[in-house]
């Protein structure tokens, strides 16, 4: 190993754990060793790991100042003397060593710097994200362990101009890849060459400002250290295994720009050790022995190529180092595709124009067909192309994907057609919402400005199910319908066959199975929300039924479906189980406990933004009211549906709101713990009349034939003051039932 090398990791260590010293004597003057010390992220969420790498590694909990001395003395323990002119050859174990004693004095520095408000730490104006949360450990945690997200890179420093400093990161992201941002070069961080173009930084975008300083890097570790504690349960202090578990899990690596100095060689020799290897882009002297974990690829000595492809293969090259196995294919797409864009939100403001949503008609339908039936790879638009329409309006749409496979069922139709939604939102600058007749789709300006057209929804689609599904699919055929009569045709040919697809539950019920089926396609949008699919009741995007959820987990076993065994009773009236309650807290990020199937009072399940219609407590009425996606009117809460998504949705459990499928509310097993349809006193005027006929048989099995022309609509009533007079006219049975609250 380079003697250069080796003594900046030493040199750097000694700096690093010298600071920490000062920091930890200054402080523990001024507050005291009983003092508190805390991570928490910028949002106000937290750990309970302490300082997450120390303790993983050395099983010993950092919880106030007077913790701190002791680890600080084993970090002392672990320094060589800095190599001095030729007296002292340093090895790659002392370098190896200094390495993670710089690794535990820099945790220690961003824990005291918490004791002191220094951290999350504000530069510029721009708030930095700091740590991340154990909220957020999980979420992520469950994406890289089960392989959905491919690996992370730890960017130190910053790129040769703003230009690189987007291509690499969208690269990243394309791949797969979290991005955790951090240190400078010459007084620059790529965070501030990122949010001088624009880029939008934070959770959602899996890529995450942690500091500008170097040692704020040991937040992306902490990370680590807690994803082999929680998925790979390893008890803390087992630093072999810890190490192990994130060498053939995390798939982590640094990417260090611009110029090395001793701090940075000394956090990446930390890094060394956690497993995860070194690729610079400037040159880095005499590697032998250390060549396969410690790339030096200058990024200017690739003769006859521009910055921008100079960038791409600085990012494969890490993806090559690290032996990462890209699950997503590229996209022949003018934009970025990959998970790191699914939850991305295109603002009106930014949108170039719209499909569906409450103010057009739309739809999408999977169908399957024969195999001489259709052409794979064939794209269609009938109607008017994204440029061709006006800009920021809103316009209807029907996609149609034709599918076909000699191992492909009738049963996995409806399957796939809800992985569309997945699909589409990884594509930079589109926002995908809803299922069905019920789709919103936005695109953005930047993205059409870069070439998006809505034919390359045919393309995403056409890679994403041939790349997830190939096993059932053979061919696909996407038509993209934007004529008006078209789309309207289709939505009565399409709403039939999912009427077809409700009624094959007909017969099974809640209590005649021992385990129900999860979906968590919706986490992109909202982190802790977790669908519980029993036989009575579809999915909240009404697009998901128990036996779509069974077939789905056939076709992928470790997928967004998954069997939740109930377990023991709790409560029967309520539709509460013991096994989907654990299941729930699991998966839930930990942060629901309880989940009744049969109440809206007593912990109603989670709201996703996909959710079809809202139920809402209208304690005037004694009752409550459902409104529809596709009403645009004021209820008599005084809110749109639009306005109530923002109280419920975003996986809340809200006692008194909760979102659902339209067809539910024809089920037996809507809210009987609170009486079922006879609560409803209002209900969007569309809902009633494309349900008519199973709410009426509905209303009839409760025993209250006309109970629907008893329910309200917007027709006759927007407010508390018109509804309560035409539900004592009509003599409506929730005003003489018990109180609901």
């Amino acid at each position: 190993m380079s003697r250069l090398v080796a003594t900046l990791a030493i040199s750097g260590a000694h700096k690093i754990v010298t600071r920490a010293g000062e920091m930890l004597e200054s402080a523990l003057e001024k507050h005291g060793p009983d003092t508190p010390v805390a991570f928490v992220d910028r949002d106000g969420a937290g750990t309970t790991y302490g300082l997450p790498v120390i303790y993983a590694l050395t099983g010993k909990k950092i919880s106030k100042l007077g913790d701190i001395p002791e680890i600080l003395e084993a970090a002392r323990g672990m320094l060589t003397p800095v190599p001095d002119g030729d007296s002292v050859q340093p090895d790659l174990g002392n370098a190896l060593n200094a390495g993670v004693a710089a690794v535990f004095a820099e945790e220690l520095i961003k824990g005291i710097e918490f004791v002191e408000g220094k951290q999350p730490e504000v530069r510029n104006g721009y708030k930095y994200n700091g740590p991340i949360s154990d909220v957020q450990t999980r979420s992520w945690g469950v994406a890289m362990v089960g392989g959905s997200m491919s690996g992370f890179a730890v960017i130190v420093g910053a790129a040769k101009s703003n230009e690189v400093a987007v291509k690499i990161v969208r690269e990243l992201q394309s791949r797969g890849q979290l991005v955790f941002l951090s240190s400078t070069s010459d007084g620059r961080s790529i965070v501030d060459q990122l949010l001088e173009e624009g880029i939008e930084l934070g959770y959602n975008t899996y890529t995450v400002p942690l500091g500008s300083d170097t040692e704020s890097a040991i937040y992306a570790a902490g990370y680590a250290a807690r994803a082999a504690i929680s998925f790979g349960n390893i008890p803390a202090g087992n630093t072999q295994d810890i190490i192990d578990f994130n060498k053939k899990h995390c798939m982590a690596y640094v990417l260090c720009l611009g110029p090395l100095d001793d701090v940075k060689v000394a956090t990446g020799a930390g890094a060394l050790n956690l497993g995860f290897p070194i690729i610079c882009d400037t040159e880095v002297p005499d590697l032998e022995g250390v060549e396969d974990v410690i790339i030096s690829m200058p990024f200017d000595d690739i003769p006859g190529e521009d910055d921008m492809e100079r960038a791409r293969k600085l990012v494969q090259r890490c993806i090559e180092t690290r032996g990462i196995k890209l699950k997503i294919t590229e996209m022949p797409i003018p934009v970025s595709f990959g998970p790191a864009f699914e939850g991305e939100i295109v603002r009106r403001a930014d949108m170039q124009a719209e499909w569906g949503g409450k103010n057009a008609v739309s739809l999408e339908w999977l169908r399957m067909k024969g195999m001489d039936e259709i052409e794979d790879g064939k794209f269609t638009v009938v109607g008017p192309e994204v440029l061709d329409i006006e800009e920021g309006s809103a316009n209807p749409i029907a996609v149609i994907v034709e599918v076909a496979g000699s191992k492909m069922e009738k049963d996995f139709e409806p399957v796939l057609e809800r992985q569309i939604h997945n699909f589409v939102n990884c594509a930079e600058g589109v926002q995908h919402i809803g299922q069905r007749d019920s789709v919103w789709i936005r695109i953005s300006k930047s993205a059409v400005s870069r070439g998006f057209q809505l034919k390359h929804l045919g393309d995403i689609l056409h890679a994403s199910l041939h790349n997830d599904f190939g096993a059932i699919v053979d061919k696909v055929q996407v038509t993209i319908y934007t004529d008006k009569a078209k789309v309207g045709e289709f939505t009565e040919q399409a709403r039939e066959v999912y009427r077809e697809r409700d009624e094959r539950m007909a017969g099974i019920t809640d209590e005649a199975v021992d385990t129900y089926y999860s979906c968590t396609l919706c986490q992109s949008f909202a982190p802790n929300h977790v669908c519980i699919i029993p036989p009575e009741r579809t999915g909240l995007c009404g697009a998901y039924s128990w036996l779509d959820c069974r077939a789905a987990y056939e076709i992928n076993p470790t997928g967004p479906n998954q069997p939740v065994i109930k377990g023991t009773i709790i409560d029967a009236d309520k539709g509460e189980w013991e096994g989907v309650n654990q299941f729930v807290h699991e998966r839930s990020n930990r942060i629901f406990d309880r989940f009744t199937f049969y109440s809206i009072m007593d912990a109603p399940m989670t709201t996703c933004g996909c959710c079809e219609a809202v139920t809402m407590l209208i304690p005037e009425a004694n009752g409550v009211l459902v409104v529809s996606r596709d009403d645009p009117s004021i209820t008599p809460a005084g809110m749109t549906f639009t306005t109530m998504m923002g109280t419920v949705g975003g996986g809340q459990q809200t006692p008194g709101m909760m979102g659902h499928s339209k067809r539910w509310l024809a089920s037996p097993k809507y809210i009987p713990f609170e009486g079922g349809l006879k609560r409803v006193v209002w209900l969007s005027k569309n809902i009633k009349e494309e349900f008519a006929d199973e709410l009426k048989a509905a209303c009839a099995r409760l025993g209250e034939p006309d109970l629907l022309d008893k329910i309200a609509d917007g027709d006759s009533a927007t407010t508390i003051e018109e509804l309560l007079p035409f539900l004592e006219e009509k003599g409506h049975p929730a005003l003489t039932m018990a109180p609901i609250i």
